[in-house]
């Protein structure tokens, strides 16, 4: 037999928290006995090494009368102590591809959590089933029944794990981008030629992306967007693995969709796999890979199925996505305000995935060490470690940005709440309002984090329709009555879940004031504006975009120039008004600073105006940091270049602490400030 690959990914909370030293132990179906007979660990970003498996030949798979099964099955259990055991069965596993399988394990705090287990079966893959379907749903949408204005594409996308009319099924909502690598994963075969993977690919983008645009279902009174009826639209598999050569074809083009006569709706791409079901009016799958083998293009592919009116169209209308891709990559040179984004988030993310380095200062300027920290994304997440964010980089970090951030959000979210240790009596409904709703809410924002059935909901205390459906998901998933009110069986369950992922919500320990409660603008003045210009400064050490600050209460132009830099590196609306929103990020920034740097080792020489290079940078640095706590230490931008301003800044340190004041660094004021940078 040949052989193929398989690597693990284990998190938790929508891969806001790696889980690391996770026990994987691996069965072979077929032989009924552990093949690895070691386990493997989980590194500290929840990753496995590739592992090499049995698997049947290549050729079986690219044959299209071959009527078994060209993959291998596995099992494989997942163990960590304060975790609820895990099990996915019948991985496939292909000769010459490497698998990867993403597990979002649950936390237990308590030990002896009863609930349902985490086990999840893989069906078999859409080209090997006895009786394949394709679509029976109208097949193009008309421009009469658009609800959106123009096409979207979806940062999520909710799916419907059944027939449209099935409503025991399971709602799942999932990032677009893995929606249509597990649909391409689950209807073609990953050891198919490129070309033919593309085409393929672009017909299942669009046949999804035309529901959404269309809002085919939602105009119907559902509360989803697809189905993973293969009836009716396309074949999702819940928690199945994800080929690692589809995985990087998605990163690349799934804002990229077929139009059809210059039409500007996605188009509805017909398809069906040309073997068992051969009468559908589109594209043949098994058909492609014939194609593709004679030297034809994916566009190609596609005009031979649907004519020569149809074309790509490429669309960076992305919703929810706190920073547009900037059209184009960004790489070691690149400099400016997206740059910075980028640093940014890196920064934020490795709080939760240390192997990504610290990017210090934050200046806008791609250099090596955002290079490095590019490349340890890019490995943590299963990408090509290029160093490069083009689009399919951009927007991981994003995604996996929101996530982390929204995870550690509800730390200080719950220092508002008041949530039971015992059900309270009460029973609560939609048009309720108050304290004990605001504790639901909370209780429920918390799961939605770590259970991607439930869906999230604002915490205001008003118990409406959005809080009512995720309470009837909630008790769905738990195996209670779906009423969507919460009695004391809703409560006491909805404590429990609470008690058992609680201990993963990072707390809250930022001295950050609050919000003064009217907006802060030029001409503001008094001590709120004091310390809205003390943290700018502090996040402008590493932020150096942001422009430093005088401590002086008085909201001038220069306070209003450094809130909009502010704003603009985190997503905010961009108008030096420092509003509710302004101040909570900025509070945010603030207590997320990252942790120091150690002061480097003293290089030699002497350094003076006119010195240049990264000595002269560690020095600026290190003064920056100074002045956050002895402000008559003038800050300088960080540069590299020794000039007026720095000197002035050394020779105001070497006054304060005993050192001869002459403007230039030595070993003895190198070492000092070393000292003074410790303690700050």
């Amino acid at each position: 037999m040949a052989t193929g690959q398989l690597s693990f990914s284990v998190s938790t909370a929508q891969q806001a928290l790696p889980v690391e030293a996770v026990q994987v132990v691996i069965t072979k179906v077929s032989a009924g006995q552990v093949v690895y007979d070691q386990t493997l660990i989980t590194d500290e970003d929840g990753n496995t090494p590739a592992i090499d498996l049995e698997a049947p030949d290549k050729a079986l798979s690219l044959d299209p009368g071959y009527e078994g099964f060209p993959y291998e099955v596995y099992d494989v259990q997942f163990r960590k102590e304060g975790y609820v055991p895990a099990e996915v069965r019948d991985i496939q596993i292909f000769a010459d591809t490497l698998a990867v399988q993403v597990l979002e394990m649950i936390p237990d705090a308590t030990g002896n959590y009863t609930g349902p287990r985490q086990v999840s079966t893989v069906p078999q893959h859409q080209l090997t089933c006895e009786h394949p379907c394709y679509s029976t749903a109208p097949a193009e949408s008309t421009v009469e029944n658009r609800i959106l204005q123009v096409p979207v594409i979806p940062t999520n996308i909710t799916v419907h794990l059944g027939r449209p009319n099935n409503s025991s099924a399971e709602n799942l909502t999932v990032p677009f981008k893995y929606y249509i690598k597990n649909v391409a994963s689950s209807e073609i075969y990953p050891t198919w030629p490129e070309n033919a993977l593309r085409a393929n690919i672009y017909c299942q983008i669009s046949l999804a992306l035309n529901r959404v645009y269309t809002e085919w279902y939602r105009s119907k009174g559902y509360n989803f967007q697809i189905t993973n009826s293969t009836q009716y639209d396309q074949y999702f598999v819940k928690n199945r693995n994800i080929f690692d050569n589809i995985s990087k074809i998605v990163d690349e083009i799934f804002n990229v969709y077929i139009r059809k006569n210059n039409r500007e709706e996605p188009f509805y791409a017909e398809y069906c796999d040309g073997r068992q079901v051969t009468n559908c009016p589109g594209l043949k799958q098994w058909g492609t890979v014939n194609l593709a083998n004679q030297g034809y293009s994916p566009i190609q592919i596609l005009r031979y199925y649907y004519g020569s009116g149809v074309a790509l169209h490429e669309s960076n209308n992305i919703r929810d996505i706190p920073q547009s891709y900037p059209g184009t990559p960004l790489r070691v040179g690149s400099t400016g305000t997206n740059v910075a984004i980028i640093q940014n988030q890196l920064n934020r993310i490795r709080r939760n995935f240390p192997s990504i380095p610290l990017i210090n200062p934050v200046d806008g300027v791609f250099g090596p060490s955002t290079e490095a920290a590019v490349k340890a994304f890019q490995k943590s997440f299963k990408l090509t470690q290029d160093g490069i964010v083009g689009k399919g980089t951009w927007y991981e970090i994003s995604y996996i940005y929101v996530a982390v951030k929204k995870l550690a959000e509800l730390g200080s979210e719950g220092e508002d709440v008041d949530v039971p240790d015992t059900p309270p009596s009460s029973v609560l409904k939609e048009g309720d309002t108050g304290v004990g709703v605001q504790a639901v809410q909370y209780m429920l924002r918390v799961a939605a984090q770590f259970f991607a059935e439930i869906p999230d909901v604002d915490i205001d205390g008003v118990f409406g329709p959005i809080t009512k459906n995720a309470v009837k998901s909630f008790q769905s998933y738990f195996g209670l009555i779906p009423d969507g009110i919460v009695g004391q069986a809703t409560w006491q369950q909805m404590i429990d879940i609470y008690k058992q992922v609680e201990p993963d919500v990072p707390g809250d320990g930022c001295t950050c004031k609050s919000y003064p409660g009217t907006p802060l603008r030029q001409g503001s003045t008094g001590t709120s504006v004091s310390d809205l210009q003390y943290y700018l400064n502090a996040i402008g050490v590493v932020n150096t975009l942001i422009p430093q600050l005088a401590v002086d209460g008085i909201f001038g132009s220069g306070t209003t120039q450094a809130v909009r830099a502010f704003q603009q590196l985190f997503g905010l609306s961009v108008d030096g008004v420092v509003g509710p929103a302004t101040w909570a990020e900025v509070c945010n920034q603030f207590c997320n600073l990252p942790a120091k740097p150690p002061c480097p080792p003293y290089p030699g020489g002497v350094y003076r105006r006119g010195s240049t290079g990264n000595a002269v940078r560690n020095i600026q640095f290190m003064l920056g940091v100074i002045a956050l706590k002895y402000p008559q230490i003038a800050l300088v931008t960080v540069d590299g270049i020794f000039g007026a301003a720095t000197e002035a800044s050394v020779r105001t340190f070497q006054r304060d602490f005993g050192l001869t004041v002459d403007g230039a660094v030595g070993q003895a004021t190198w070492t000092r400030m070393c000292e003074v940078y410790a303690t700050v």
